[in-house]
């Protein structure tokens, strides 16, 4: 059985420039299974709960940016990274979340973010934006440093608690990101997909695009 935890958040103005948000969670489960266990409905429930209150966001502040995990924050706090492909979406996400236009640097231009960058959200935990992978563009030898970069990170990060790894719902499922989701099983890195630019297909071609995964 396979279990979706489905969030999304819209925005439901009262007034003029008002960002109030409504949340809605529920459980999907697919595979032919039409009950789930009550005592893991439970569970997932009460996984819902917390994933409202981590995502309720009151505040957002850059900490730092750097090209080495062993110079992240000295800190115990937990961390919530996000990475994918280059122009997948993931700085604007990351604004979207916070509230933030400007918090994490768009650009029409594939491969900007260059650095681990480090965010204080809420004073109780970072989010982390990770450099994005694959983009052919870039050099060889400033691919294989971001690898180190990124790799470094994820395996040796003892505050990470999440991966997201943000794929182009769009697309049917490309070689690079099954191959990065296979080494992050590989090394029992726990992570979610999340699918960006659903907007821009109907429900059910991205019903069928997040099935292939």
């Amino acid at each position: 059985m396979t279990v979706f935890l489905s969030i999304k958040h819209t925005f439901c103005p009262t007034k003029k420039n008002d960002d109030t948000k409504k949340w809605d969670c529920k459980v999907t489960t697919f595979g032919g299974i039409d009950k789930i266990d009550s005592a893991l409905l439970a569970f997932f429930s009460y996984l819902c709960a917390e994933v409202f209150r981590i995502m309720v966001i009151s505040s957002a502040k850059f900490v730092v940016s750097n090209s080495d995990w062993r110079q992240c924050p000295s800190s115990s706090l937990p961390e919530y990274a996000f990475i994918g492909r280059s122009n997948v979406g993931k700085s604007t996400l990351i604004n979207r979340l916070t509230s933030k236009h400007e918090l994490a640097k768009t650009s029409s231009k594939p491969g900007k973010t260059l650095l681990i960058n480090h965010f204080l959200i809420n004073d109780t935990w970072h989010l982390v934006d990770l450099p994005g992978y694959g983009y052919a563009q870039t050099g060889r030898e400033q691919r294989a440093r971001l690898r180190a970069m990124i790799e470094g990170y994820v395996l040796h990060r003892a505050e990470l608690v999440n991966l997201f790894v943000l794929v182009d719902s769009r697309l049917e499922p490309q070689r690079i990101d099954l191959e990065f989701m296979q080494w992050l099983g590989e090394n029992e890195v726990p992570f979610a997909i999340v699918f960006t630019k659903s907007d821009k297909l109907s429900p059910s071609r991205l019903k069928a695009n997040v099935a292939a995964y």
